[in-house]
């Protein structure tokens, strides 16, 4: 081999590329400290970038749908179990479909709950308040598309799974983000977060409600408000009293979370939760009952006669 050839070579090889410039090489098992670092990093400064000063957090069933499409599967299965009565695969697809049109309200719920924080705390740049979901369809859809349809900004962590496809076409497209790993992804949940709304949900949504319930119960972060919506879902799901009963948590490990029905509900326990503390943002004023944003310049309290 001449040393032509030799020189051709070694500027194709693998070991005489850049380090950051090779996904290859980035990709190795020893590199896992680094990707770590780069998930926890480049969410973090793009958020800075785009001005989220904090966020709510909205947890729910990735299998929920609003009610034309529930009404729709339950039409379909109640035709199909019509031409297939004795089909016992049939008939638990019509059962559940059946429940999840029960469900379909807390879609809309979520929507209008995104767009009413939305509208209300973001303005003129100020991005408070902003809707955070795991990206995915069902209630996260929902509340990326209440954010959506107020054309205010809402950020969508998605995390690389075998059976999902793509995330919901409702994410602020400079806000949607897609994480290799569960640890880094549940960091960003809460980094910003100033609330926590979970809405009947199955493992996924359990695990980031005990996350954070685990935490504030022990002090590792500031106490925040968790919303539970659906009184009478997660009371028959969790037995929280048989908790309190079997000395497993204290009575006043209870005051964690509140239930609520609507979205104006969980808006108004959002609201009195930092305004009792004297924590609420400077430029969210009251207006007749409402809350609603002002730039600096438009704040009322701060207008002088002239």
């Amino acid at each position: 081999m001449n040393s032509t050839k030799n020189l051709k070579k070694m500027l194709k090889s693998p070991s005489y590329r850049l380090a950051f410039q090779d996904i290859e090489f980035l990709g190795h098992e020893a590199l896992r400290p680094v990707r770590l670092q780069l998930e926890l990093q480049k969410p973090d400064m793009i958020m800075d970038t785009q001005n989220i000063q904090s966020t709510v957090v909205v947890f729910g069933s990735a299998r929920l749908v609003n009610k034309k499409d529930a009404h729709k599967r339950v039409a379909l299965l109640e035709k199909k179990l019509s031409k297939s009565p004795s089909s016992k695969d049939i008939q638990k697809q019509l059962a559940a479909a059946k429940a999840a049109l029960e469900n379909a309200h807390y879609y809309d719920q979520a929507q209008k709950f995104a767009h009413l924080v939305s509208t209300t705390c973001q303005l003129d740049g100020i991005c408070d308040f902003v809707v955070v979901t795991g990206g995915g369809p069902g209630i996260m859809e929902a509340a990326n598309k209440g954010a959506f349809e107020a054309q205010s900004k809402s950020v969508g962590l998605n995390i690389a799974l075998p059976h999902e496809d793509i995330p919901n076409p409702y994410i602020t497209p400079e806000l949607c983000f897609q994480f290799q790993y569960f640890a880094i992804r549940k960091m960003h949940f809460l980094m910003r977060a100033k609330a926590l709304v979970a809405f009947p949900g199955g493992f996924g949504t359990l695990d980031e409600l005990f996350e954070t319930l685990t935490l504030i119960q022990t002090r590792r972060m500031a106490a925040l408000p968790i919303l539970l919506f659906g009184e009478a879902y997660w009371k028959k799901l969790i037995d929280f009293n048989f908790l309190v009963d079997q000395g497993m948590i204290g009575e006043q490990d209870l005051d964690l979370f509140t239930y609520v029905e609507t979205a104006e509900d969980a808006w108004k326990e959002i609201v009195g939760f930092y305004k009792s503390r004297g924590q609420w943002p400077h430029h969210l004023k009251e207006n007749n009952g409402k809350y609603q944003l002002y730039a600096p310049t438009d704040d009322p309290e701060q207008k002088t006669d002239k």
